[in-house]
């Protein structure tokens, strides 16, 4: 008999695949560790989104409020300094240049800021 009969050797592998796909989720990785308990001041969940805007004047405008670009550093780690999460939202104007938004952006990487998100709209239907 010259052919190698593998019906033997497929039965055997899937007996083992069935037999792995059954204990697989029953095996635990990890260490069980007792973290450290600690006092500190309770997260404030409802913090007030930070949106930066620029007007087509190339004004900045922190929530409404007006800064100038030479005060925004400060005023963002101001703002930042007792709060957990770093993210701001920036909106300009479409007939602001992009170099002055680039510039908008490295202030705020430079007071910080670990997120910084861009608000847009949505293109308008053409009918």
């Amino acid at each position: 008999m010259a052919d190698i009969n593998v019906t033997p050797l497929v039965d055997v592998m899937l007996v083992l695949l069935v037999i792995f796909m059954v204990t697989a989720p029953m095996m635990q990785m990890g260490i069980d560790v007792n973290l450290p308990r600690v006092q500190s001041k309770s997260i404030d969940v409802a913090e007030e989104k930070i949106v930066l805007s620029v007007n087509a004047q190339r004004e900045l405008f922190l929530n409404k409020i007006r800064v100038p670009l030479g005060e925004l550093r400060p005023k963002l780690e101001a703002i930042f300094a007792a709060r957990i999460e770093r993210e701001v939202f920036l909106r300009a104007d479409r007939t602001v240049p992009y170099g002055f938004v680039v510039e908008v952006m490295s202030e705020v990487r430079r007071a910080g800021i670990d997120k910084l998100g861009m608000i847009t709209e949505a293109p308008e239907e053409r009918g």
